[in-house]
């Protein structure tokens, strides 16, 4: 079931990422190249907060120790890899399946 997460007023820029609260959890929701998608916050490095990053070479790049998350998929690297969820845009809401 998808529930309302943002406005679509308040999402990120392009380019950039931005961390939501959706019940207990905190998601990161990134805006690279223009396509919204929607990820767990929590860096399994360190556990910093992956929404608080930039994104580059379309990657969130946690603020703390700089690994770079794939937005799309939840991928650091081979074998890390954070939840990631779906995610649409209805009635200028966003919407978020956790």
């Amino acid at each position: 079931m998808f529930v309302k997460l943002a406005s679509e007023s308040e999402l990120p820029a392009i380019n950039q990422a931005k961390e939501f609260t959706c019940g207990e959890k905190t998601i990161c929701v990134a805006s690279v190249g223009g396509e919204v998608s929607a990820m767990n916050n929590i860096c399994l490095h360190r556990g910093g907060p992956i929404g608080q990053g930039v994104v580059e070479d379309g990657k969130v790049i946690c603020p703390w120790h700089g690994w770079g998350w794939d937005a799309k998929t939840g991928e650091a690297g081979p074998g890390v890899k954070v939840e990631v969820y779906p995610v649409k845009i209805e009635d200028g809401n966003l919407l978020i399946e956790l």
